[in-house]
């Protein structure tokens, strides 16, 4: 088996709107410390990513929405033609250099498919990546870029590989969803909160695609206040049926972590029991369906401190065939790190649950998700 690969670099740390904004990339050298400190990660494990190309990026992109972020990140973008864009919004502010920071999150992306693509691995893993709210010709939800969407369409065009996109982030892959939905060539699959409650109010079980794509758009939401067992039987029972239905050669799958019950921003019950099973079973599916082929990017996770570095270093131990670790976290990591913490630091790899709050409608909660899971299923089988 060929080892898997990591891509990262120093140069991922500046996509930032400003000092107060929740998207915050020191978590993703938070969850390369983890890893390293552990001895989980090793410096021959890592890849540097490159910058996408305007080429690249005008597979998915508009040009006249790159010569915006060009402008606005330069300054020079006439502010009444910034909310058009979706541009210095308070979701979305502008930032200087955004371009060329942003680019080179979709460039890490294409890193990791050009790896496994040209063989080197069979499995790599972008945790910079996973911006699924961009649209073709508009910022929004955070994202600039979709580097995910131009990565789908990158390995159809050069590649000309069938992709099934997986998104278990609390919020709906939005724009990922659009950008594909008339086509049968990728099938984009999301489980989230219902959209009732939740940013971007989108994804719900009727959004099946359109024109030759109907059917290629698969939609679980679920309910707030979800818990870990309702949404893993979900999840693995509805992806192993629309993976066999679609037949891809490739997965890659966006592992927000923000479904965890300590997110300050989602309504989602999950504990890290959850993301140590969801990069498992899609590692699992990829052995099974796709010769082992499935790249891996980041998402949403707005607790730097307390959820995202175990949590996201979960998809590399799976990647890397490593038994979820147990007890206490390796201690450089917790030197370096929570001294600085403004909540309390976690000591151990699991969640010490002692904050976690009993939901009430447990049973109405996980009938309306089995109701959920029951419609797509229909959908899946006709």
């Amino acid at each position: 088996m060929k080892k898997p690969l990591y891509v990262y670099d120093d140069s991922l740390l500046k996509y930032r709107f400003n000092s107060t904004h929740p998207f915050n990339q020191m978590r993703l050298k938070m969850t390369t410390d983890l890893l390293q400190d552990a001895g989980f990660l090793k410096d021959d494990d890592i890849i540097k990513p490159r910058g996408a190309t305007d080429d690249e990026l005008l597979l998915v992109h508009k040009k006249d929405f790159l010569d915006a972020v060009k402008a606005a990140g330069e300054g020079t973008l006439p502010e009444d033609k910034m909310e058009s864009y979706g541009l210095n919004t308070e979701d979305t502010p502008s930032f200087t250099g955004m371009h060329e920071k942003s680019r080179m999150l979709v460039g890490a992306t294409l890193t990791a498919v050009d790896a496994v693509m040209e063989g080197r691995t069979d499995k790599a893993v972008s945790l910079a990546g996973g911006l699924h709210h961009g649209f073709s010709g508009r910022a929004s939800g955070f994202c600039v870029y979709n580097d995910s969407a131009v990565a789908i369409e990158y390995m159809r065009k050069k590649y000309s590989k069938r992709v099934m996109y997986v998104d278990t982030d609390a919020h709906h892959g939005d724009g990922v969803q659009w950008i594909f939905y008339d086509s049968n060539e990728v099938m984009t699959y999301s489980i989230h909160e219902t959209g009732r409650y939740l940013f971007p109010g989108t994804g719900s079980l009727t959004e099946r695609g359109t024109a030759e794509g109907f059917g290629f758009a698969v939609n679980l939401p679920v309910d707030a206040f979800t818990e870990d067992e309702s949404f893993i039987s979900i999840f693995k029972e509805s992806l192993e049926a629309a993976i066999i239905k679609f037949k891809p050669d490739i997965i890659i799958s966006q592992n927000g972590v923000d479904a965890h019950y300590r997110d300050p921003m989602t309504h989602l019950s999950l504990t890290s029991r959850s993301f140590e099973e969801i990069p498992r079973f899609v590692c699992e599916m990829s052995d099974k369906y796709t010769d082992g082929k499935w790249i891996a990017v980041g998402g949403g996770g707005y607790n730097i401190w307390q959820v995202v570095p175990r949590m996201w270093a979960q998809i590399w131990l799976a990647m890397s065939d490593i038994d979820a670790p147990r007890g206490r976290l390796p201690e450089p990591y917790l030197d370096k790190y929570q001294m600085d913490s403004p909540v309390d630091f976690p000591q151990d790899w699991e969640d010490d649950t002692h904050d976690y709050q009993e939901i009430p409608r447990r049973a109405e909660i996980t009938e309306k998700n089995e109701s959920s899971l029951n419609r797509a299923m229909l959908h899946l089988e006709s």
